[in-house]
C-alpha cells in the first residue's frame, strides 16, 4: 500500500473561505488532491480557478504534493490592480 500524505484545499471569497483536508496518495498531484476534496462541488458550476497555488506560490495542476501542503484555489480578478488603484486616484 502506498503511503500517504495530508493536505488542505482552500477556496475564499469575500463571503466564505472553504477548507477541506484530505488524505491521499504520496505520489498524488494537485489536480488529484482538489478532485479528492470534493471542494469543487461546493463552488459555482461556472467556477474555474484563475490560478493554483501552494502556499501563495503558483504551480501546474500536475504538481506533485508534500505532506501539509495548502493548495490554494484563486479566483479571477474583477478588474486589473493597476486600474483600481487610478481609480481611487481620481477621487
Amino acid at each position: 500500500m502506498p503511503e500517504t500524505i495530508r493536505v488542505s484545499v482552500v477556496y475564499a471569497d469575500p463571503q466564505r473561505q472553504i477548507t477541506r483536508e484530505v488524505e491521499i496518495r504520496s505520489d498524488a498531484s494537485v489536480e488529484d488532491a482538489i478532485a479528492a476534496s470534493g471542494i469543487l462541488r461546493e463552488l459555482p458550476s461556472d467556477f474555474a480557478p484563475a490560478d493554483i497555488g501552494i502556499f501563495g506560490s503558483k504551480v501546474a495542476r500536475d504538481a506533485r504534493l508534500r505532506d501539509g501542503d495548502r493548495i490554494e484555489l484563486y479566483r479571477p480578478l474583477q478588474i486589473d490592480p493597476k486600474e483600481a488603484r487610478r481609480k481611487r486616484a481620481q477621487r
